[in-house]
Formats: C-alpha cells, sequence, structure tokens
C-alpha cells in the first residue's frame, strides 16, 4: 500500500505502513524494523570447547554470554559472514562448517533473517580485530557447562538460545 520511513540510522531503520491484511482490512499504522540479516556461530574447538563472548548488552543493561555474532556485510554469503565474525570477534578459524538453522528475529515486525552455523574443529589462529563499538570477552567452555547456561537462562538471546537447544538436542 504505502510506507513513510521514520528513521534511516546504520542500526535502526523504522518504517510505517498502510498495510492490507489477507481478509481485506487496512493496517493505517503497521511499523516495520528493517535490519540486514544476521549471523551466529556455534564454535566447537578441535578439543570439544565451546567458544563463548560476553559483552554489554545496553538494552538489557546487562553483561550476557553470546555466541559469536554479526552482521552479514553488502555482497556476503551468510557463510562468508559467519567465518569473518567468528575470526573478527575471538580469533577462531578454520574447522568444517555446517548451516545450522535459520530463523526470523520478529516475523510480525522485522524484515531480517538471522543464519545459524556450527563451526566443528576451529582453532586460535589470530587476535581479536574488534569494531570500536564493540568490546567482547572471549571463554572457553565445556559443553556441559553452555547447557548448564541455557537450563539456567543465562544466554536470554532467543537466536542464540534456539540453535544451541537444538545442538544439544542431538
Amino acid at each position: 500500500m504505502s510506507s513513510e520511513y521514520l528513521i534511516r540510522r546504520p542500526w535502526l531503520t523504522a518504517r510505517r505502513d498502510v498495510a492490507q491484511l489477507p481478509d481485506g482490512r487496512i493496517n493505517n499504522e503497521y511499523y516495520v524494523l528493517e535490519y540486514p540479516d544476521w549471523v551466529n556461530i556455534i564454535a566447537i574447538t578441535t578439543d570439544g570447547q565451546m567458544v563463548m563472548e560476553r559483552q554489554y548488552r545496553h538494552g538489557l543493561g546487562n553483561t550476557c554470554f553470546e555466541l559469536p555474532c554479526g552482521v552479514i556485510e553488502e555482497g556476503e554469503t551468510p557463510l562468508q559472514a559467519a567465518q569473518r565474525e567468528l575470526l573478527e570477534e575471538t580469533g577462531y578459524a578454520g574447522g568444517q562448517w555446517q548451516e545450522w538453522m535459520t530463523l526470523s528475529p520478529n516475523p510480525a515486525t522485522s524484515t531480517n533473517l538471522a543464519h545459524s552455523f556450527l563451526a566443528i574443529g576451529v582453532s586460535k589462529v589470530s587476535v581479536q580485530h574488534l569494531d570500536a563499538t564493540e568490546d567482547i570477552d572471549v571463554y572457553l567452555e565445556t559443553q556441559e557447562y553452555v547447557k548448564q547456561l541455557l537450563e539456567e537462562n543465562q544466554i536470554l538471546q532467543a537466536l542464540m538460545a534456539a540453535p544451541l537447544w537444538k545442538y544439544f538436542s542431538k
């Protein structure tokens, strides 16, 4: 129908749509957040440890355990972005990679997808190369400990918890 952009910033683009529902009704104020697609990585080292991160998340005002993650940059495939993000954020690379799952952060209001990958057999090859706005601590944790974090609601990011739950269910 029609769209009006309310804000266009590098990390937040919001628009108000006039949307027609499948039954023909009109919603005059439907708000949509446009984001690029994201990636996250379940990375297992050659000795079976999980590469985890902790970083401050201002929305919650909390420092959280997370998977390595990031934005797919223009011209990258999801796999290329995942491999780049793992290397930049943690210094780990290599191993065998497979696409693990793809999720929508919120299909009601967001335009992007989150692509999860499983990388088995990664090893430390570099130091971190963080963006100016990133402050990330890297941890190698046992799989048992990461599962315990999930069970105790210590991994709050749903797009990271879901692929981890899938991993531990297999």
